[in-house]
């Protein structure tokens, strides 16, 4: 999930009104808990998709994930839909105009560490490695299914993240600490951590 504090005394999953059982993470919010549905945990393979995922959670840092999900579409309009060759392009101009877009997360650091990354990952695909095939090697290839049964079960971070995030950082990508990479794995199917109960869960 993308904010990973272990809260205990919380029951694992909610069963919502519409007669579904969901990880307690998404609350009742309609918009997270379609994100929760349709998108976490769904394993994408897609570099540009992955791309963009990775670069938001680096944004999301010290936020909660459903304020970045409510500004999703401003910072794709913002960031040329996270095309990895536009943004990479980003010059210091361009810089100063996403400081002044009140839809996106306007800290400096992070969006230059996004110009960083897109050059980095520009780097990688130069090499003849594509961002998914890299991303999807820390699991083998395969989504790890964990199958958590208690909210504690739930790692902000694993050895797979911290050799990812060892290895992203090493290529030049920046805002991706293992906790940031953690979040990202497990939205983008790479780990399964739905929890037992939860209508995702898959055996």
């Amino acid at each position: 999930m993308d904010e990973v504090a272990a809260r205990p005394v919380r029951a694992p999953t909610i069963l919502h009104a519409d007669g579904v059982t969901r990880c307690f993470w998404c609350g009742t919010d309609p918009f997270y808990m379609a994100y929760h549905d349709d998108e976490w945990g769904v394993p994408e393979h897609d570099s540009r998709a992955l791309f963009e995922k990775l670069l938001l959670d680096g944004f999301q840092a010290g936020l909660s994930w459903i304020t970045i999900l409510r500004k999703r579409e401003n910072f794709r309009r913002a960031f040329d839909g996270f095309d990895p060759e536009a943004v990479a392009r980003y010059d210091a101009a361009k810089v100063e105009a996403l400081m002044q877009d009140a839809g996106i997360v306007r800290n400096r650091a992070k969006v230059e560490g996004a110009v960083l990354s897109a050059r980095a990952y520009l780097d990688l695909r130069d090499r003849g490695i594509a961002f998914s095939d890299f991303m999807w090697e820390a699991v083998d290839g395969n989504t790890r299914r964990n199958r958590p049964q208690r909210i504690a079960d739930i790692p902000a971070e694993t050895a797979q993240s911290r050799a990812l995030s060892k290895r992203l950082k090493g290529l030049g990508f920046k805002f991706v600490g293992p906790t940031i990479v953690y979040a990202a794995m497990q939205a983008c199917g790479l780990v399964d951590d739905h929890l037992a109960g939860c209508h995702c869960a898959k055996a």
